[in-house]
């Protein structure tokens, strides 16, 4: 999930029943990084998540930029 409201650097939030995670989109030679998980996500949740936005990173990258208005990842 991408906020409207949320700030720089690019991310998502992974949102799950038991948790949150927050994952920075990185960029054409940065891979996405894990910043925090909070609340009970399960670890395999949290891999689950992580690859998703590593296989989608381009795609979440150019909604980032939709939703925001610039370039600044």
């Amino acid at each position: 999930m991408i906020f409207t409201d949320d700030h720089h650097p690019a991310h998502v939030h992974a949102i799950g029943p038991d948790g949150e995670a927050k994952i920075e989109l990185g960029d054409a030679a940065c891979a996405p990084a894990l910043v925090w998980v909070r609340g009970g996500m399960r670890n395999a949740d949290v891999r689950r998540a992580l690859a998703e936005v590593t296989r989608e990173q381009a795609t979440m990258r150019a909604a980032w930029r939709r939703i925001h208005g610039d370039d600044r990842l």
